[in-house]
C-alpha cells in the first residue's frame, strides 16, 4: 500500500485488526454448533435488521451502483423499489413458516415435501449463488483497492480473504451479526461522506448536478413500455421482486438470521428495519454515480484518463499506446463506470478520510462475504454431509466441520473473484449469475409451500422443465444464425422470473391433471 499516506494505512490497519479481534472475542462462546450457526437465538431484532441491511449493502452496491448510475441512469434503482412488496409478503408468510418449522437449514423442509433430491438440488443452487456472490464482491473490492494501493488484485483478495476467514471461522454467526452492525454504520457513513465530497468538488453544486443529469436523462427509471427484451422499468421490477422474495424467503443468509432473533415478532421487525435502511441508502449511491457523472463532465481530461486505463486493462499486456488509445475512443461511460469512484477517491479525498472510506468499502465486502461463508458452511453440513455421510455425528464433530467448511467456501469465493477479473460491470455480472442459479430453486420453494397437493413426481418434472427453460434462455445465443428464431429474445434479468414461473405453474398443472385423471 505504498501509494497511501501513513494515516490512511493506520486507519485501515486498525479496522482490520478490530474485525479479527471481534472473531477472537466471540470464539470463547462458540462451544456448540447451535451457538455457531444461530447464536442460540438471543440476538435483538434491531441488530438482526442492521445485519440484514449490511448484507444487502455489499460492495456490489457500494461500487457497482455508482458505476451503473454513471454509465446509464437510475433504472437499476427499481430493484430497491420492489423491496417493500417483497418484505410484506415475506413477513406475512415466510418468516412465520421458518420460525414455526424450526430447522436451521432453509432447505430441509423440501425433503419432507418432495424427497432428498429436492433438498440437495436447492442446496447446490444456493451454494453456486453464494460462490458467485462472493466472487463478485472479492472482484469489486480488489478492483477498487488496486486503483488506490497499486497492489495486484489477487494480492488484495488474498489479504482480505484471510482476515474474513479468521473472524468468521472463530466468531461464528454472533460475530458475523455484531460485526455487520458496526460495518452497516460504517458503510452508511462512508457513502454519505463520498456524496458530500463529490458535491463539494462540482462547480455549481447540487443545481449543476441536476442540470447535467436532466440534460443527459440520468434520472430515468427506464421505459414503462411492456417490453421484456430490454431493461425496462417492469423487467427490473419483476427481477427485483423475485430476487428479493428469494432472498427473504429462501436464502440461507436471511433464514438463518430469523432463527437468531429472540421471537417471531423481532424477526419480522428485522426485515422491515432492513428495508427502511436499505432503500434510501441505495438511492444515495445512485446519486453518487450521477454526481460523479457531473464531476467528470466538468473535467473531461480526467474522464479521458479513466478511459485510457480501462482500455489498457482490456488489452493483453504489452499493448502499445496506439492500440490503447484506439480502443479508448470506442468506450462509452457504461464501459468504465466501475473505475470512476476509485479514481475520484485517489484524486480528491484527503488523507485520513480516504482510509476511513476504504475501511467502509472493506466493510461492504467483508460483511456480505462472511455471511455467505457461514451460511454456505451451515447448509453444506446440515443438508449434504450430515444427510448423506454422517447422520449420527456428535456436536463436537459438527462444530469442527463448520469451521473447516466456512474457510473452504471463503477460498472458493476468492477463486471465483479471480475468475471474474476483466468483466465489464460488477452489478450486471452478479445480477445475471444470481438470476440463473436462483430461478430453479425459488420455483420449487413456492411449489412446496403453496401447492400442498403437489407430490414428488410432479415437482421433479416441473424442476426438469424449469432447468431446461433456464438453460435455453441462458445459452440460446450460441444457436447458429440459420436457427436464430430459436434464440431467447427476453432480457437476461427475466431468467429468474420465467424459470420460477415455469416450475411453479408446471407443478400446479401436473397436479391438477393427476387429480382429474384419478377422479
Amino acid at each position: 500500500m505504498n501509494n497511501l499516506p501513513v494515516l490512511d494505512l493506520a486507519v485501515i490497519f486498525i479496522y482490520l485488526l478490530a474485525m479479527v479481534f471481534v472473531g477472537v472475542w466471540f470464539s470463547r462462546r462458540n462451544k456448540s454448533a447451535d451457538q455457531f450457526t444461530k447464536a442460540s437465538g438471543m440476538i435483538p431484532g434491531w441488530a438482526v435488521g442492521i445485519s440484514l441491511y449490511a448484507t444487502f449493502l455489499s460492495s456490489n452496491t457500494f461500487l457497482g451502483v455508482p458505476g451503473k448510475a454513471f454509465g446509464s441512469n437510475w433504472n437499476s434503482f427499481v430493484f430497491s423499489l420492489s423491496m417493500p412488496l417483497a418484505a410484506w409478503i415475506s413477513v406475512k408468510y415466510f418468516v412465520p413458516f421458518y420460525r414455526t418449522f424450526g430447522g436451521i437449514s432453509a432447505y430441509s423442509n423440501l425433503e419432507e415435501r418432495f424427497g432428498p433430491w429436492a433438498r440437495t438440488y436447492s442446496v447446490f443452487c444456493f451454494l453456486l449463488i453464494q460462490i458467485a456472490r462472493m466472487g463478485s464482491i472479492f472482484f469489486g473490492i480488489a478492483l477498487s483497492l488496486q486503483a488506490l494501493t497499486g497492489y495486484s488484485m489477487i494480492s488484495i483478495m488474498l489479504v482480505m480473504g484471510i482476515c474474513i476467514v479468521i473472524y468468521t471461522v472463530m466468531g461464528g454467526m454472533e460475530a458475523v451479526i455484531w460485526t455487520e452492525v458496526v460495518q452497516g454504520v460504517l458503510k452508511t457513513f462512508g457513502g454519505l461522506l463520498i456524496l458530500y465530497l463529490v458535491v463539494q468538488n462540482i462547480d455549481g453544486g447540487i443545481g449543476k448536478i441536476a442540470d447535467i443529469a436532466i440534460r443527459d436523462d440520468k434520472f430515468s427509471l427506464g421505459s414503462f413500455d411492456l417490453n421484456f427484451t430490454e431493461p425496462t422499468f417492469w423487467v427490473i421490477f419483476l427481477y427485483g421482486l423475485f430476487m428479493n422474495l428469494k432472498a427473504f424467503g429462501f436464502d440461507q443468509n436471511y433464514v438463518q438470521r430469523y432463527h437468531t432473533a429472540s421471537s417471531l415478532k423481532e424477526a419480522g421487525k428485522s426485515v422491515w428495519l432492513c428495508i427502511k435502511l436499505y432503500v434510501p441508502i441505495s438511492l444515495v449511491f445512485f446519486i453518487i454515480g450521477t454526481a460523479l457523472y457531473a464531476y467528470y463532465d466538468q473535467h473531461p481530461a480526467l474522464a479521458e484518463a479513466i478511459k485510457i486505463q480501462a482500455a489498457a486493462d482490456r488489452l493483453p499486456l504489452g499493448a502499445n499506446t496506439a492500440e490503447i488509445e484506439q480502443l479508448a475512443k470506442t468506450l462509452g461511460p457504461e464501459d468504465y463506470g466501475d473505475k470512476v469512484m476509485p479514481h475520484f477517491m485517489v484524486q480528491m479525498i484527503p488523507a485520513g478520510l480516504l482510509g476511513l472510506i476504504i475501511s467502509a468499502i472493506l466493510a461492504a465486502a467483508m460483511s456480505t462475504i462472511s455471511s455467505s461463508m457461514n451460511a454456505s458452511a451451515t447448509v453444506f453440513i446440515e443438508d449434504i454431509y450430515k444427510r448423506y455421510f454422517s447422520p449420527g455425528m456428535d456436536d463436537k464433530k459438527k462444530l469442527r466441520l463448520l469451521f473447516i467448511g466456512t474457510a473452504f467456501f471463503g477460498l472458493l469465493g476468492m477463486f471465483a473473484g479471480v475468475a471474474m477479473i476483466g468483466v465489464k460491470s460488477i452489478l450486471d455480472t452478479w445480477w445475471e449469475l444470481s438470476g440463473i442459479f436462483a430461478g430453479g430453486m425459488f420455483g420449487l420453494f413456492l411449489l412446496s409451500i403453496i401447492s400442498k397437493k403437489t407430490g414428488n413426481n410432479q415437482a421433479l418434472v416441473a424442476v426438469i422443465a424449469g432447468i431446461l427453460v433456464i438453460l435455453w434462455m441462458t445459452f440460446s445465443y450460441l444457436i447458429p444464425d440459420q436457427y436464430a428464431f430459436l434464440r431467447n429474445t427476453l432480457h437476461a434479468n427475466m431468467v429468474i422470473v420465467v424459470g420460477t414461473l415455469v416450475i411453479f405453474l408446471t407443478g400446479v398443472l401436473l397436479t391438477f391433471l393427476k387429480r382429474r385423471i384419478a377422479g
